[in-house]
């Protein structure tokens, strides 16, 4: 059996109860190396996920003393965990290093490289990248001073190689028309669980499906909510690294579920996104689970997984936001081709115009309408100023690509005013 250990909760995923290892609380005592014995002080590191199952994941269950080890009282060293986005554009890649004492900014911690070539991000004759550390997280996984390291990727002269989305991001967001507006994120990020040696979603029957859905939407039971352990030590993981976790949910398919990010300004919104998915990965990774974010999963009568963002500038938050708001949609609808070639792979598969979706070929807009590409809520409305929500990113967009598309078409891009007349009459909106 697979366990995430988090203080005062275990989480139990898959296979047979004999296989079940219970972890030794995080302050209690035991023989390290030689004579050197873990103290209460090790309590101090916080949150813990541990892996006890050697058969899924080859952890020997004695190796856990070490890998809760507390190293404060030992060394000033810390470990910084690299992470970046490989060469698909939605995988995730990571590596260690030491390094000589803790930091609090990035600009304190070096640049490193890797093999592009490893990960399809460089040929084999040109193959290193340099990882620039962008932005610090602390590890809920070594606890302590360690820290998760957001980089992005650039070529040895310093030119950013094309998966390196943030960097154009922060051109965007650091321009100062987007300053001004101090632009708001608040991400959806839907994602399913699936079992491990079969890609089915978890708590279904292997090559059988569950009863329809409607019963499962923020529900409880074992019968209708599956891998909530998973969604609980990720959301105390997030909380733990400085991620700006603002909720979670069970989704209407079985086996997905939710969690909010935000709201975040600007660049932080990306990497806020990305950090959360890399927790999210090591949590499933450990508990024995895999983790999917295509945006349909599984096809026939079954919701898809998106990743609604909402979106709000200073101007739209204030009185007579609303009109802003109005004018904000009229854009995004001039552009609608351009996002959706950008919103993720596979979208097509979701945006049907079924399952609380638009179709993928029409723009369109409402309050309160789920089935719409922009929905506006009552409360907007009615207080006359509020956010919007583009409800057409797939679960495996790529956060830097979208919110820096929403701040550039509704902040820096400007339409004609005749593309502007005509879409306002298409759209029905009174200007």
């Amino acid at each position: 059996m697979a366990q995430a250990v988090v203080p005062a909760m275990q989480c139990q995923v898959g296979v047979g109860a004999k296989a079940a290892v219970r972890a030794r609380p995080a302050g209690a005592g035991g023989r390290v190396w030689g004579t050197v014995r873990r103290t209460a002080r090790a309590a101090a590191s916080g949150f813990k996920v541990m892996a006890a199952s050697t058969g899924s994941t080859g952890v020997v269950p004695r190796l856990e003393q070490l890998l809760n080890m507390d190293t404060k009282p030992y060394t000033d060293k810390i470990i910084a965990e690299y992470i970046w986005v490989g060469g698909s554009g939605i995988d995730l890649r990571s590596k260690s290093r030491t390094i000589s004492k803790p930091v609090e900014h990035p600009s304190e911690l070096p640049k490193w490289n890797y093999d592009g070539s490893s990960t399809g991000q460089a040929p084999g004759d040109d193959s290193e990248v340099i990882l620039y550390p962008q932005a610090i997280f602390k590890d809920p996984f070594r606890g302590g001073n360690h820290i998760l390291v957001m980089c992005d990727t650039y070529t040895p002269a310093g030119e950013p190689i094309p998966t390196n989305k943030r960097h154009r991001a922060a051109q965007i967001f650091s321009d100062p028309k987007v300053v001004e507006q101090v632009p708001w994120f608040g991400i959806e990020q839907e994602y399913t669980l699936l079992q491990k040696d079969v890609n089915w979603p978890l708590g279904w029957p292997v090559g059988g499906y569950p009863g329809p859905q409607g019963p499962y939407y923020c529900a409880v039971g074992a019968d209708k909510s599956f891998g909530r352990d998973i969604l609980d030590a990720h959301y105390k993981a997030c909380l733990y690294a400085g991620i700006n976790i603002s909720g979670t949910n069970g989704e209407v398919m079985p086996g997905q579920w939710e969690y909010q990010v935000g709201p975040s300004v600007g660049i932080e919104a990306g990497d806020h996104i990305w950090i959360s998915r890399y927790i999210l990965e090591r949590i499933t990774e450990q508990a024995g689970v895999v983790l999917t974010l295509d945006p349909k999963p599984i096809q026939g009568d079954w919701n898809g997984a998106g990743c609604h963002t909402n979106y709000s500038t200073k101007s739209m938050r204030e009185d007579g936001g609303f009109e802003v708001i109005k004018k904000a949609i009229l854009n995004l609808s001039l552009r609608h081709d351009l996002h959706i070639s950008a919103y993720g792979e596979g979208n097509e598969r979701r945006l049907t115009g079924l399952h609380e979706t638009a179709s993928i070929d029409t723009f369109s807009w409402g309050v309160a309408n789920r089935g719409c590409s922009i929905r506006v809520g009552r409360d907007t409305e009615a207080n006359g100023k509020g956010y919007l929500e583009d409800r057409r990113p797939a679960s495996n967009m790529d956060p830097y690509i979208v919110t820096g598309l929403l701040a550039e078409t509704t902040i820096l891009w400007e339409p004609t005013l005749e593309a502007e007349a005509l879409a306002a009459q298409r759209l029905a909106l009174k200007m």
